[in-house]
């Protein structure tokens, strides 16, 4: 066993590859089918695995650390890690973490095993509580759409422009479900930043910049489907009939200022009320998850998801990835 160890220290993602290609993965997870065989690991979900090895080889390197002599206190420090006072995984992501650790331990018959000590002090009565992860189903998805604000029949409006508001609601909306942008990257959403021209598919490139957006932003370019698109280009025509100046996408008011986050963040609270859907899932985090999640069905690469986010760095995007999307390592 200690060659195996040797191995692990010396090219741990090459041992941990052919280990979850191996009959043995599937030994350490317990799990069978109905027929007694065990249960064969998907393709999505080996990848998945890889992708969270990938992103903690990288810090045990960071930290000088090697696999065999890895502490549960070390495991600790890897779960518990913060970028400017926020941590870095929730603690779902942090226990499957852990998990998929203990099984690599396990299979190299590691005793103690490090990160089963690890796992006995993470408080899991909390986990549920965790909602960094939430992601809407394709249904649910719809019910939101569907209870979207209604725009203001013709016959009772006083004005042409009646209503107008909760068309800009709407329209802003979808394009944060859509296009899985934050909600301080929709508040400062520029006209310029829109794409001019549909393609084939009637699809439109926004290209998000920093400017009036929160300090976390990042350049990137989304494409904002058709289903968006039939959403925010009537929404701009009226806003250029309106001769709303300024820049913004979606204006506070008629002269053109900066809609404020709270007010989406009650609009949206509204949409997921009327959608009858459970309150504490309401929110642009929840649509940003679900436009990630798709994105990843769609098969968008690990490695691009750093670009469609928006995200600085592909550490962060590993993590975001995972708060997602991971299945549970214990399976």
């Amino acid at each position: 066993m200690m060659h195996t160890i040797v191995s692990w220290d010396a090219d741990p993602i090459k041992a941990f590859k052919a280990f979850i290609a191996s009959t043995a993965f599937a030994e350490t997870g317990r799990r069978q089918r109905a027929d007694g065989t065990l249960r064969v690991l998907s393709a999505e979900s080996a990848r998945i695995y890889v992708f969270m090895f990938q992103n903690f080889a990288s810090w045990c390197m960071e930290q000088g650390l090697v696999f065999s002599t890895l502490t549960h206190a070390d495991l600790h420090r890897f779960i518990d890690r913060t970028v400017k006072g926020k941590r870095v995984l929730n603690s779902k992501i942090a226990y499957r973490y852990l998990r998929l650790l203990e099984r690599c331990y396990e299979h190299l018959a590691v005793d103690p095993n490090p990160a089963q000590q690890a796992i006995l002090g993470i408080d899991r009565a909390h986990m549920t509580k965790d909602e960094a992860g939430r992601t809407l189903s394709d249904d649910q998805l719809q019910r939101f759409f569907a209870a979207l604000p209604a725009d203001t029949p013709r016959k009772r409006r006083n004005t042409p422009f009646d209503g107008w508001k909760r068309r800009r609601d709407r329209a802003m909306q979808v394009v944060i479900a859509l296009a899985g942008l934050r909600v301080s990257e929709a508040v400062g959403l520029l006209v310029a930043e829109v794409g001019s021209q549909p393609g084939l598919d009637g699809s439109i490139v926004l290209t998000i910049t920093p400017d009036e957006k929160h300090d976390t932003s990042h350049e990137h370019a989304v494409t904002l489907p058709r289903e968006g698109v039939e959403e925010l280009l009537p929404w701009l025509r009226e806003r250029e009939a309106m001769k709303i100046p300024g820049e913004f996408v979606f204006p506070a008011n008629v002269g053109g200022a900066r809609l404020t986050r709270k007010t989406v963040y009650v609009q949206m609270r509204a949409t997921f009320e009327r959608a009858g859907m459970d309150l504490s899932r309401a929110g642009g985090r929840t649509l940003r998850n679900t436009f990630a999640r798709r994105q990843l069905d769609s098969g968008t690469q690990p490695d691009e998801l750093k670009d469609v986010l928006g995200l600085a760095l592909e550490r962060s995007a590993a993590d975001y990835k995972l708060t997602r999307v991971t299945p549970d390592p214990s399976e």
